[in-house]
């Protein structure tokens, strides 16, 4: 009531309320102007519902349901041939359409189409190959399945890996292809813990499904014993780890042991990836053994005999966005387990196993569980039904726009909503920069990785260039890259580099997007080319870079150590003699972890830093002996002594002599 900001005709309601001359109803209308104010969603709810409406997704692809399909669900283990059988029939078809979710399985069939003399051309986020030297369109097209075309008819679709429909972040591109391409055969391929849902989804557009079940062509076994040492590797062996720091660590290790080893993860280049698959598989090369993460689970041919997990814990994302530890599903478990022993190896017959004894006895477990049965199938708000949310709530940010979009939505049973928090994270980002929803929109749908700062610096540049219709050329891509660069010397270098790597992805990516603004998409990808020779320099010697890493990390901290107390680098010393006792196990005992070390070396000063380190499974025997010994060079250097180091591989002995 002594508010000076209060209007008048309020002021008048609260006296009369305050006398006993009103009811407190009476200020609702005032509440309710206020309530629209903050949510301008309130004056249009009923239009705002209509359009966030996502009960019947089949009726989105009108070109679809005029004709009536043929579905054939190939349902089947990995190495059971399903794949190979609805290939059979792209290949023999008028025309035809292969769906896949990866760049490398798009280009294998892209190969493996034009090696049959059936032209085909390419389509990936990044790239478009046409094979006809006119630039006309070929009868047959193998894509990125978010890159498929719902409108073009075609003879023959195959959507493979269609498991992938109930992927939080992904599923609705196998639910769009499933529901919208216009072909007269359908072929999808997958588990069969699909065929419940897909057999729904279809008696929802009135088209039956034809289930084609199939056997593993070659045997696989779970031995009955864990690999325990690496000493027990046998040519054929492949390690399967969670993270980027075990597989840094066991090819170390593997190769402190004389043998060489491949190395296969996510967020290598995809040539580089082929190249180590290439040279795992090549009888003739010295390199037997691989080291991957669940990225061999899909498109790569890997001569696997035994398929050995490192671990059974695998960070994962829920439905809400957050990240989970937990132990890899029957899913997975079956999908990387079938690498070994494929019918096109040289090993006809698979094993599995674990480092670890402990692991077996789950991993048993986990094989001899059922594939639940998939459920729902993922669904996106699209470009159109966002712009006209806009134009309803037109002071809306895009992020607040797809918060308000997926608050409204109406699924039924068969469906859910995706994740959007990437694409938030993105709108957010960008949102101070001046663009068009559709430009914006288009940004936030950009396929990159939000752990990656370079690249998320990379994308908000694009954006701003964009927004100053400003066109990005070749120079100033190679000015904000630092192009040329060089092979690199430690693990941070290479990881700079795979992150640039992703920025030349992502500039070819808006390529296809707004050809007037990213003119240079060639010359890109010719140095893209380039960049992927470097990082394979990198990764063939990728142990060296993990040493040069090590001993840069842990000569810091030796000078961190002189700023202890006398008592404590006694301590220090003394605790050596113990570090062995204590047996370490699980990835711990592998990996290294040199910024929870610092961490620890920094906030535990009061006791014996050595002893802390091992309590906590941070550091082995082997890597106090020679945090040891390079604090003991260190020390002696500066006392004009010289020591000798033994080196870590072949135990040879050096010798102290004293200038």
């Amino acid at each position: 009531m002594e508010s000076s900001f209060l209007n008048a005709d309020v002021h008048i309601i609260l006296n009369d309320i305050c006398c006993g001359a009103g009811h407190v109803d009476d200020l609702f209308p005032f509440f309710l102007r206020h309530a629209k104010q903050i949510f301008p969603m309130l004056d249009c709810m009923d239009d705002l519902r209509k359009i966030s409406d996502l009960r019947l997704p089949p009726n989105w692809y009108p070109e679809a349901r005029a004709i009536q399909r043929k579905i054939v669900f190939h349902a089947g283990p990995t190495n059971s041939g399903k794949t190979h059988h609805a290939i059979q029939r792209y290949l023999a078809a008028k025309s035809g359409i292969y769906c896949g979710p990866l760049k490398l399985l798009a280009h294998e069939i892209f190969q493996k189409s034009n090696d049959a003399s059936v032209p085909c051309d390419l389509v990936t986020g990044e790239e478009r190959v046409l094979v006809d030297p006119e630039g006309k369109q070929a009868t047959h097209v193998a894509c990125t399945v978010e890159m498929c075309n719902v409108t073009t008819p075609y003879e023959v679709a195959v959507i493979d890996e269609i498991q992938m429909i109930k992927d939080p972040a992904r599923g609705w591109a196998w639910t769009r292809a499933l529901l919208g391409l216009s072909a007269e055969e359908v072929h999808v391929c997958g588990e069969a813990a699909a065929i419940d849902l897909v057999t729904e989804l279809m008696y929802s557009t009135g088209e039956e499904v034809e289930v084609r079940n199939y056997k593993r062509l070659t045997p696989i076994t779970v031995l009955d014993y864990a690999l325990e040492s690496l000493d027990n590797l046998r040519p054929g062996d492949c390690i399967v780890c969670f993270s980027k720091n075990d597989i840094y660590s066991v090819s170390r290790q593997i190769e402190a042991r004389g043998l060489e080893c491949a190395v296969i993860y996510g967020s290598l280049p995809p040539g580089t990836k082929l190249t180590q698959a290439k040279k795992f598989n090549d009888p003739d090369d010295p390199c037997k053994i691989l080291v991957a993460t669940d990225a061999i689970g899909m498109g790569l041919n890997l001569s696997i005999k035994r398929i050995i997990f490192n671990s059974l814990i695998k960070p994962s994302i829920n439905e809400k966005g957050e990240k989970e530890m937990d132990a890899i599903t029957t899913s997975q478990a079956l999908q990387i387990s079938g690498r070994a022993g494929r019918f096109s190896s040289v090993f006809k017959e698979g094993e599995v196993t674990t480092m670890h004894r402990d692991d077996l006895v789950l991993l048993k477990e986990i094989l001899n569980r059922s594939v639940p049965p998939i459920e729902t199938a993922g669904l996106h708000p699209t470009a159109e039904q966002i712009e006209m949310f806009a134009y309803h709530l037109p002071d809306a940010t895009l992020s607040n726009l797809m918060d308000i979009f997926v608050s409204l939505s109406q699924v039924d049973g068969l469906y859910f909503v995706c994740n959007v928090d990437d694409f938030k994270f993105l709108a957010d980002m960008i949102q101070h920069i001046p663009l068009n929803l559709r430009v914006r929109y288009v940004f936030c749908t950009a396929p990159i990785n939000k752990k990656q700062p370079f690249v998320c610096t990379s994308l908000l540049k694009f954006a701003r260039q964009v927004s100053r219709n400003e066109p990005l050329t070749f120079d100033w891509l190679c000015r904000h890259t630092n192009w040329p660069l060089v092979p690199p010397k430690n693990i941070k270098d290479l990881v700079h580099l795979e992150a640039v790597h992703d920025v030349f992805d992502l500039y070819l990516w808006l390529s296809y997007r707004f050809m007037d603004m990213f003119l240079d998409a060639s010359l890109v990808r010719d140095i893209q080319k380039e960049l992927d020779n470097i990082i394979q320099i990198g990764v063939r010697s990728i142990t060296r870079l993990i040493r040069a890493s090590q001993a840069t990390s842990l000569s810091d901290r030796m000078l961190n150590l002189e700023d202890l107390p006398a008592a404590n680098q006694e301590q220090f010393s003394s605790a050596t003699k113990v570090l062995g006792q204590k047996r370490i196990r699980g990835s711990k005992a592998l990996g290294y972890k040199p910024a929870e070390v610092q961490s620890n070396m920094k906030s535990h000063r009061q006791e014996s830093l050595a002893a802390r380190l091992v309590r906590e499974g941070l550091l082995t025997q082997e890597m106090l002996k020679q945090l040891e010994r390079e604090w003991q060079v260190h020390h002696n250097n500066n006392g004009n002594f010289q020591t000798g180091t033994k080196d870590d591989q072949n135990g040879s002995k050096g010798t102290g002599n004293k200038k």
